[in-house]
């Protein structure tokens, strides 16, 4: 549970504070609900377009467009629910800017040590030398735990990562999240949001190494001794693996599934010079469910949905305003990450072979120093 400074805070805000129940947290005041009142209410929620897809089974959804952060349509945009390895989304938000992508860690039993059992995993050894993009493509393309621990650990630990992302989350206004652990495995409380998910992935597109990761499909990594072996990204829309047709235009971003969360998967995929955003949570539809329902909802946002009246708003960042223009952070085939401050881009155009990412905001970071919230429990 939250506590009691958790609770002033959010208050401070004007928001509603939520119980940690995987089922909906119905807020005090849907006036004072980020991104507008039609989104705290439950069920299917959508103005000025017809022709939504009839056979979704999703417990939530949501459909947004992502330069202007208008919501289209949505359902149980709120609810909070266990969220998988989507929400490495947010771990990488909050850790990418801290290392250079060709910078090296040799990686040592305690690294890999206290990674829940059953977890994804993408093979680090202790003793082999990683570069951090090689670990960044272990967690977007094999969603692997292993990684996601190594990378925490040379962040000052897994603690001080959930604190970290916990701190994020409230940056981005994402006040649905609890963060428990920070690779989204099954944890007592760990819970987000179709809202959040959303919010985590419109902000994290805007970092060029963040695109860039989630759009691989096919990477070599290393084994020991010189060789290596090659690792598939195991998103299903991306790569149309399994039986699921790839999706014209799919630039990303990430997908989950443990035995409590179920099927998890935010993508974004850009049609004609406009991005879109879908989340879909807990389908009932089966494995391939989750990228069938989010297939159908991005034809109609692209389709029926262009006459969509906005039905509620991403939240932008505290502290957003006007920038610059100019992007002013080399991508995953430039140099090194730089600074916070550069990575403020927002708004997105471009075909299925890429995007290109406009500035359009800039954030002012909060102070993000605060105490551990502790560890989680394992399942």
């Amino acid at each position: 549970m939250r506590d009691s400074s958790r609770l002033s805070r959010r208050a401070a805000l004007g928001l509603a504070t939520a119980a940690v129940l995987p089922a909906v947290a119905t807020p005090a005041s849907a006036a004072t609900t980020v991104g507008g009142e039609r989104l705290a209410r439950a069920g299917i929620q959508v103005s000025g377009a017809s022709g939504l897809p009839r056979r979704l089974t999703a417990g939530a959804w949501l459909v947004a467009d992502h330069d202007s952060g208008e919501v289209l349509a949505s359902y149980n945009a709120h609810r909070r629910l266990a969220p998988a390895s989507t929400l490495k989304m947010l771990f990488a938000d909050t850790v990418l800017e801290r290392f250079g992508r060709t910078e090296k860690h040799t990686v040592t039993a305690a690294d890999l040590a206290g990674i829940p059992a059953g977890s994804s995993l993408v093979g680090i050894r202790a003793g082999i030398t990683y570069t951090v993009e090689e670990l960044w493509l272990g967690v977007f393309l094999r969603s692997g735990n292993d990684a996601v621990h190594v990378l925490s650990h040379m962040n000052g630990g897994v603690a001080k990562t959930v604190a970290q992302m916990q701190a994020r989350a409230e940056e981005l206004r994402a006040l649905d999240t609890t963060v428990v652990s920070p690779d989204g495995f099954d944890h007592e409380g760990q819970l987000s949001s179709a809202y959040d998910l959303t919010l985590f992935a419109r902000h994290g597109l805007a970092d060029a190494d963040f695109r860039a990761y989630c759009a691989t499909r096919t990477a070599d990594f290393p084994a020991g001794g010189g060789k290596s072996f090659q690792i598939q990204n195991t998103d299903r829309l991306l790569t149309g693996a399994d039986g699921v047709a790839a999706y014209d235009g799919l630039i990303g971003v990430k997908n989950g599934y443990t035995s409590n969360a179920g099927n998890t998967f935010t993508g974004a995929a850009t049609r004609d010079g406009r991005t879109l955003l879908v989340t879909v949570l807990h389908p009932r539809s089966g494995g391939g469910g989750v990228y069938e329902e989010t297939a159908a909802l991005l034809d109609w946002g692209f389709g029926a949905g262009a006459k969509a009246e906005s039905v509620g708003t991403l939240a932008e960042p505290l502290g957003a305003g006007v920038a610059s223009a100019t992007p002013t952070r080399q991508g995953a085939a430039g140099a090194a990450a730089s600074s916070a401050a550069g990575r403020s881009s927002w708004g997105m155009a471009g075909g299925a072979g890429g995007a290109v990412v406009l500035v359009a905001g800039a954030l002012a970071l909060r102070n993000r120093g605060r105490a551990s919230r502790g560890g989680g429990h394992r399942r």
